[in-house]
């Protein structure tokens, strides 16, 4: 029988087993360079994106629409669905919200990728100041599971105009903001959750040590990072080939000579990325989304909701 599980069932999983779930996969030997690229079909109103992967007892598929359009409509701009198979039957066993599951899988990627330096920032402090760029589903679920792993003191949402504070937040102001580049300065972790397809950050504003979580992008020619920080940072990418391919962050700060290829380090190295990343520079850490992700994060939410526990098996 295929289980259903909406929204509530897959967020209910939550940041810190989704975060475990993600290590785990990776101390287990998972090689994100050997996942399946996803596919980007160009459609009359946005994007369709396949986004499959296969690992140990697990395979499973994310279809996702990327529809511009949808938010003067008033509906959401990404919509998601995840089927999740037994590999050995290749029978499907679960259908996950799509939309849930991307929610909590990339603030886990983001924290996992940057867990050790995050406890590092907030030893001996009250707590971390966050400035999040991005009022959506993102920049609060990257607040939330940051908050579920180390304390945090102080949040700023910034938008193109400001507006309402949201409920997870401290204060909220506009990009152009008088203020803005004086919280930058100080926070010890920056996030960029936007659409946005020009840098939305002044780079030379971050303080060395600090965290830049880049999430917004996934095409060559869209950033949200400008070379300033890219070229003085360690730039953690989830996959070099992926990076290569669909970070604009990246690939514009190799093209414009601020960034070079081998200096990237990747997920998979996780466990001598502390060594690898000084604390005297920014730890900027890109992600684009892969399949994989989704997988570990789904099998997770499933055994979570069936009552086994645990992750997938090669996890």
């Amino acid at each position: 029988m295929t289980v259903t599980l909406d929204a509530a069932d897959v967020l209910a999983l939550g940041p810190v087993a989704a975060v475990a779930a993600v290590r785990e996969a990776l101390a287990g030997g998972l090689d994100p360079d050997g996942d399946v690229p996803r596919a980007v079909l160009p459609l009359a109103h946005g994007q369709g994106l396949l986004m499959p992967s296969e690992s140990g007892d697990w395979f499973g598929v994310k279809v996702a629409t990327v529809a511009p359009g949808n938010a003067a409509r008033g509906l959401r701009r990404i919509n998601a669905t995840y089927l999740l198979h037994d590999s050995a039957t290749l029978r499907p066993v679960a259908l996950l919200d799509g939309v849930a599951l991307t929610t909590l899988r990339t603030p886990a990627v983001s924290v996992a990728a940057c867990l050790e330096r995050l406890r590092a920032l907030a030893d001996g402090c009250g707590g971390l100041r966050l400035v999040v760029y991005g009022a959506g589903p993102q920049g609060e679920g990257h607040v939330a599971a940051v908050r579920a792993h180390v304390p945090v003191a102080d949040v700023t949402v910034v938008t193109r105009r400001g507006g309402p504070v949201p409920r997870w937040a401290d204060r909220h102001t506009a990009a152009d903001g008088g203020g803005v580049a004086a919280l930058v300065r100080r926070a010890e972790v920056v996030v960029t959750a936007t659409s946005a397809r020009e840098p939305v950050v002044d780079g030379r504003l971050v303080r060395d040590g600090a965290v830049v979580l880049a999430v917004g992008s996934h095409e060559p020619d869209a950033r949200e990072l400008d070379s300033a920080l890219m070229g003085r940072a360690t730039v953690l990418v989830e996959s070099r080939d992926t990076a290569l391919r669909e970070a604009g962050d990246v690939a514009m700060a190799i093209r414009e000579g601020a960034l070079a290829p081998d200096a990237l380090v990747a997920l998979a190295d996780l466990t001598g990325v502390q060594a690898a990343a000084p604390a005297d520079r920014p730890l900027v850490v890109k992600t684009c989304g892969m399949g994989w992700q989704d997988l570990v994060v789904a099998v997770a939410a499933y055994r979570r909701k069936e009552g086994t526990g645990g992750v997938a098996e090669s996890s």
